[in-house]
């Protein structure tokens, strides 16, 4: 496993960059997942804007005023924050990047450099000035733009991240509450950015968006079906930061002999070096962490500071497994998006289709349970269900007719005159 780019880096290459250790490889996989999931609705937004469906909306604008007070403030304030810790951390560098050290707990860290942060901030607030004088009119102008559903991909992608990221440590602290009280008394890099739970991100960022879609006139059920093909891919690209950076997000100890068809590694797999540096029995998951010993280094399993640990007996590798199903059901929706008449049919068989694979995922995952006195359950596995009772249930009521087909605004109650355009 890789924690860091800089380890895979040094590992797959020999070039010993330190800086790397700044970039965690699950980061990388997730920017890349939501650089997917953007190429992919781009490509969506842009085929219904060519249908009729998604028209362009007017937005008034000032040019030529000069920056406002809070222009230089947050300029001046991004500047501080850059040159307060990334000058700090130049000059610290051999602590910072020392073996074993975590050098993005400096970085969210209260430590920096003063001098470097004033320099910096009052940099920033002067490029900020030039930039206003130079587009300073003598009369600011007032004019009337138009914007697509597709220029706002960049708009989408950030209500997305933060409501997100918001609702997955929403419901994981729902799953355990223990985690955010540790969290409160001894906060830590790793507390903010782990224990978080996906289908709380998927809750809490389509939420957002569906208000985002309304706000800016667009239809939420084509908005959606837009949406659901590129956030089913993205789910199995950040899959693979799972499983690459070995973050907990693996099965339970798979003990059952391999198939002679199946590759070892994808039956059963010990996460060498993961990033939770496990070292101790786990009841849940019914393995150990161990320290790697001299003969798995002799066989070319590197020991990375810090990290060193493997599982035994070595787990199922359900970040692959669902990295394998997240992309079927991305073909299957791709596929079909263009043969489903109505409206809302690709988000409810993204629901449904995306609850059936996570519910029977969690069977060989590691969870915390919850007792119902007849039976125990999962909290990924009660929303799986609602997913799959609530895709049924939407593509049965826009079928019937009962959910009737999106009314498009006219660019008349857009606010857009014929000649305008």
């Amino acid at each position: 496993m890789y924690p860091t780019l800089y380890h895979a880096l040094l590992d797959l290459t020999g070039i010993d960059w330190p800086w790397l250790k700044m970039m965690n490889s699950f980061g990388f996989f997730v920017a890349l997942a939501f650089l997917s999931a953007n190429y992919f609705l781009l490509k969506e937004l842009k085929r219904k804007e060519s249908q009729g469906l998604f028209f362009y909306t007017p937005k008034k604008i000032t040019e030529g005023k000069p920056a406002s007070i809070f222009d230089f403030i947050t300029s001046g304030l991004l500047g501080f924050a850059i040159g307060y810790k990334f000058l700090y951390i130049f000059l610290n560098r051999a602590e910072v990047f020392a073996d074993g050290n975590l050098p993005q707990k400096f970085l969210l860290s209260l430590e920096g450099n003063l001098i470097g942060g004033l320099i910096l901030g009052a940099l920033f607030v002067f490029l900020r000035y030039r930039e206003s004088e130079k587009e300073r009119l003598p009369e600011p102008i007032e004019k009337t733009i138009f914007i697509k559903p597709s220029d706002r991909v960049g708009s989408i992608t950030i209500v997305a991240a933060f409501f997100g990221f918001l609702g997955a440590k929403i419901f994981a602290g729902l799953e355990d509450p223990n985690d955010v009280l540790s969290f409160f008394r001894r906060p830590s890099v790793e507390g903010l950015l782990g224990g978080l739970a996906i289908y709380g991100g998927l809750i809490g960022g389509g939420i957002a968006l569906i208000v985002y879609a309304r706000r800016h006139k667009m239809s939420p059920l084509h908005f959606m079906d837009s949406l659901a093909p590129g956030v089913m891919l993205s789910y199995g690209v950040g899959r693979i930061g799972c499983h690459v950076s070995g973050d907990g997000d693996w099965g339970i100890a798979n003990t059952k002999p391999c198939p002679n068809w199946v590759p070892e590694w994808l039956w059963a797999y010990d996460y060498p070096n993961n990033v939770n540096v496990v070292s101790s029995f786990d009841p849940k998951g019914g393995y150990t962490g161990k320290p790697i010993t001299p003969e798995m280094i002799e066989a070319g399993i590197p020991s990375f500071p810090g990290y060193g640990t493997y599982l035994e007996p070595a787990v199922y590798p359900t970040p692959l497994y669902e990295l394998v199903l997240a992309t079927v059901i991305f073909l299957i929706l791709w596929k079909l998006r263009t043969r489903m008449k109505f409206a809302g049919s690709i988000i409810a068989i993204y629901f449904i289709l995306n609850g059936i694979e996570r519910f029977f995922i969690e069977k060989i995952r590691v969870n915390d349970f919850f007792d119902l006195g007849f039976m125990t359950i999962t909290q990924a596995e009660i929303i799986a269900l609602g997913f799959i009772l609530f895709g049924v249930s939407l593509l049965l009521l826009i079928r019937s007719g009962k959910i009737p087909a999106p009314e498009i605004p006219t660019k008349e109650d857009l606010g857009i005159k014929t000649t305008e355009m």
